[in-house]
């Protein structure tokens, strides 16, 4: 379908007189799929003033959200929708969410396919849905994609979709937006409420301003919006995070240059590369491999985007082998600090602190790897025990107590900085032994080194001086 770029679609400051027309002013909003994005854009919809639907295919998260509750776990949710409960409700009706709002959000799994691309499969389905449901509505109404998709997908993928169930046009009839969220899990409320920026993939420009309006009343930080083509906004969602991905492994990379050189230190290089504007401290700590359900099948996607558009993406590649060869080697570096038959205590199994996501979680690979090679594993982790317990059975005792995981552990290794962990102390980790080996990846308990019962392994500090400045000399003398 040819279409025309306008040329306002472009990042905009102030709104504009007719974006606040209460006229047209959108006041009623549905979400469509509640998992932890979809119920926190809910709630943080209606505690900004607007009344919300929300739709899902479980009657466990309807009746939950109805009667005040979250459906699931994340920062501040229950309070939230407790807080604005008359102006929420939810249902398992499309029909219903779409008769009764103006705009509709659609956040539903797109999980990645045997060919890494991102799979429309129930996209497709929530889709079929509000086609029907616009069939039956007069008046103009937008739906927004928010999943995650790979360029090309919303006009060529979904869009056919509304139109062939609707019977209606896209333009004149209803509208269309692709529109991610830049999120991390357990702070997609505040995240939500105040993001970077906007990215607003527009089908033309109606649709765009009726978007752009509910993003000038949601945001408490006055964020700007960036307005572009569907196609631009779908290829920037998942650039952004492959991004990400490289300043990682370039950390993680340079983590372990600090660790063969006198005096090396991954946080005094880090805060050096970070003063310079056009880089930037954060994502910069070098410590461990990125993990979690976005950034590495995002790597991923993006280069098989990349292949079918005959692009050479081989550094997207390089990136994503890197990052899944970094625990193996790190466990290869550990292998002198551990005794043959240890027991050792892996502290922090989610992908990152404060979740409950173990998806692609190196600390369950060092778990699992661990195990393989004859140690005795205990994994700790203050709110993701009961996944990884139940993805490393027969692999290692998984407990969400901090003293059991240490009781019996000749080795400690701090594979998360969670805050359980930053208060620890010597004694705390000692347990009674009279001694035990400390790897931290985080570089979190630098304050328990100089206790001589513990032998400290900082990951991207350099150990042994002597030898690192033994290489360079046979180098340059």
């Amino acid at each position: 379908m040819p279409y025309t770029l306008h040329a306002d679609s472009r990042q905009t400051g102030a709104p504009t007189k007719r974006l606040l027309d209460n006229s047209t002013m959108i006041q009623n909003i549905s979400v469509i799929g509640l998992g932890k994005l979809g119920a926190s854009m809910l709630a943080g919809l209606a505690s900004r003033g607007m009344h919300v639907i929300g739709v899902d295919v479980s009657q466990h998260v309807v009746d939950a959200i109805n009667a005040g509750r979250a459906p699931v776990q994340e920062t501040r949710l229950g309070e939230l929708i407790s807080a604005n409960q008359e102006r929420i409700r939810a249902t398992m009706s499309t029909d219903e969410a779409v008769l009764g709002s103006d705009i509709s959000f659609v956040i539903v799994p797109t999980p990645s396919d045997q060919r890494g691309a991102f799979s429309l499969q129930y996209a497709k389905f929530a889709f079929r849905a509000l086609g029907r449901a616009l069939k039956k509505k007069d008046g103009y109404h937008v739906i927004v994609l928010t999943s995650t998709v790979l360029p090309g997908a919303t006009r060529h993928g979904l869009l056919p979709v509304l139109e062939q169930e609707s019977g209606k046009r896209c333009g004149p009839d209803f509208g269309l937006c692709y529109n991610p969220e830049f999120i991390a899990l357990g702070s997609v409320i505040r995240d939500f409420l105040n993001p970077d920026f906007y990215l607003l993939g527009e089908f033309d420009k109606r649709s765009g301003d009726r978007l752009e309006q509910v993003h000038r009343r949601v945001s408490q930080n006055n964020a700007p919006v960036k307005r572009m083509s569907m196609e631009n906004a779908e290829l920037a969602k998942v650039a952004v995070n492959s991004f990400v991905t490289l300043k990682i492994s370039y950390a993680n990379m340079l983590a372990e240059f600090c660790e063969h050189l006198p005096g090396g230190d991954i946080d005094v290089v880090s805060d050096a590369l970070g003063m310079d504007k056009r880089i930037g401290r954060k994502y910069l700590t070098g410590g461990f491999g990125f993990g979690g359900p976005c950034f590495p099948r995002d790597n991923v996607a993006l280069n098989f985007i990349g292949e079918v558009l005959g692009v050479d993406g081989r550094l997207l590649k390089v990136n994503d082998d890197f990052n899944r060869g970094l625990s193996a080697r790190r466990i290869e570096m550990l292998k002198p600090h551990l005794p043959p038959g240890a027991t050792v205590a892996v502290l922090g199994l989610a992908y990152k602190p404060l979740s409950h996501v173990i998806e692609e979680s190196p600390g369950v690979y060092l778990c699992r790897a661990l195990s393989d090679a004859g140690y005795r594993v205990i994994g700790h982790d203050p709110l993701a025990a009961v996944g990884a317990g139940e993805e490393l059975k027969m692999k290692a005792l998984v407990t969400d107590s901090l003293d059991e995981a240490l009781c019996d552990a000749d080795v400690v290794i701090v594979a998360t900085a969670d805050q359980a962990y930053i208060a620890l102390d010597a004694a705390t980790l000692l347990q009674g032994h009279a001694q035990v080996t400390l790897v931290d990846f985080w570089r979190i308990l630098k304050h328990v080194a100089q206790d001589p019962r513990i032998r400290y392994v900082p990951i991207g500090l350099c150990i042994t001086d002597a030898d690192a400045a033994s290489t360079l000399q046979a180098q340059w003398a």
